[in-house]
């Protein structure tokens, strides 16, 4: 019986060495990065979960969502495949000789979009330490030779403090995934890589991970998330939940209750609340998390964060809350932490355009905000953080 082995991401050519080898056996293979390694119990106990027919030609990546309860989505490696090549004609990719990683690599957006895409199409990777280095990744920039990086929302406002206005013309294609797109940053972005042609790419882990994608350019509105991916079926259900069927998503899920096959006709959801526009375009509403009702009024958290974001250029979380009278609410977090006129300024933002009910129930400023592997703010870990300051709280 074929075993399935754990491979543990360690940023290094030797690692990546490892993972090209494995790529190319049929054997299939977890890839994980180091801490999830230690802190999954579970992962340890694959070898029982997965089914034979599941144990070659297949592929293992680590998720949490945004429930932080971690599970594995199986891919088949051929579908993979092709889904990087359906994705580098979507995104003219053919002028681009190299992509520099500043992501983990077990994060399915990275993996696909430029590992798996650097080995189908041929072309060089460039691994980074990412943003956490900025001197470093300030080098692989300057050298960069018709590059495509890729990166996640949170990252767009973090690059300008980082490189100043220093501009690298050797990106000429950026792409955003993993969250919110940075639609009032583009034309900062634009100054920072003044060649390049900027995407917005949605999906989710178990799409793997792509579903929809669109040009910068083509709509002014940071939930567009643009047309489905060749091949990609969406749908809207019940509450506007967003139902997909992709020939490239995972075809199974193993997390510590157990193994659960997909069948290939079944519409998947992903947690997302989306609308379908007049010109085909998708909109998204928000997570399950980040839609919800107050004293009877819909809240949509991503209109919110947007006009947020509007007024500050620093790193923005929140976290759920319910207020005294048990009514679901939400805390802003700001990093760095705003001086008095900033705050007036997003306050005075935030009563123009939204009602009361829509109003955090705090704002709070923190040195910096805790962040996930793939570049996300964790946000679970931000409500537990000890060295948050109250700058404002809202009085029912």
């Amino acid at each position: 019986m074929d075993a399935v082995e754990v491979l543990v991401e360690r940023r290094s050519a030797e690692s990546l060495a490892v993972l090209e080898r494995h790529w190319s056996l049929r054997r299939t293979f977890a890839y994980v990065d180091e801490r999830s390694f230690t802190a999954v119990p579970w992962l340890s106990e694959i070898q029982e979960h997965i089914p034979q027919p599941y144990r070659q030609d297949h592929y293992c990546l680590l998720t949490s969502g945004t429930t932080g309860a971690p599970k594995l989505v199986i891919g088949r490696k051929e579908n993979s495949e092709q889904l990087a090549r359906v994705l580098h004609r979507a995104q003219d990719s053919d002028p681009v000789r190299e992509t520099i990683v500043t992501l983990p690599l077990t994060y399915c957006y990275a993996f696909v979009n430029q590992w798996l895409w650097s080995r189908v199409i041929n072309r060089r990777l460039i691994l980074t330490a990412g943003l956490s280095k900025p001197e470093l990744l300030r080098e692989s920039l300057r050298r960069a030779n018709d590059a495509m990086l890729c990166l996640v929302g949170p990252q767009a406002a973090m690059l300008r403090g980082m490189f100043g206005a220093e501009a690298f013309p050797g990106v000429i294609r950026l792409h955003f995934a993993g969250g919110r797109f940075p639609q009032e940053q583009l034309g900062a972005l634009q100054e920072l890589f003044p060649n390049a042609t900027i995407f917005n790419n949605y999906g989710c882990a178990e799409a793997l991970p792509r579903l929809t994608l669109r040009r910068a350019g083509d709509s002014e509105c940071a939930s567009d998330i643009g047309y489905p991916v060749a091949g990609v079926q969406l749908k809207s259900g019940d509450s506007n939940e967003l139902l997909f069927l992709s020939p490239y998503r995972c075809v199974a899920q193993l997390d510590s209750k157990g193994f659960q096959e997909i069948a290939p006709e079944q519409w998947m959801p992903n947690g997302d609340q989306v609308r379908e526009g007049d010109n085909g375009h998708w909109h998204l509403l928000g997570r399950d998390s980040e839609v919800f009702k107050r004293y009877g009024e819909k809240i949509a958290l991503p209109q919110v964060l947007t006009t947020v974001s509007q007024q500050w250029n620093g790193q923005t979380g929140y976290y759920r809350e319910k207020d005294s009278a048990g009514e679901d609410g939400y805390v802003l977090l700001l990093s760095p932490q705003p001086g008095e006129t900033e705050l007036h300024r997003l306050m005075q933002a935030l009563r123009t355009r939204h009602p009361r009910t829509h109003w955090p129930l705090r704002i709070e400023g923190a040195p910096s905000l805790p962040m996930r592997t793939n570049g996300k703010v964790d946000c679970l870990a931000a409500q537990k953080m000890e060295d948050r300051t109250l700058l404002w709280r809202q009085r029912l």
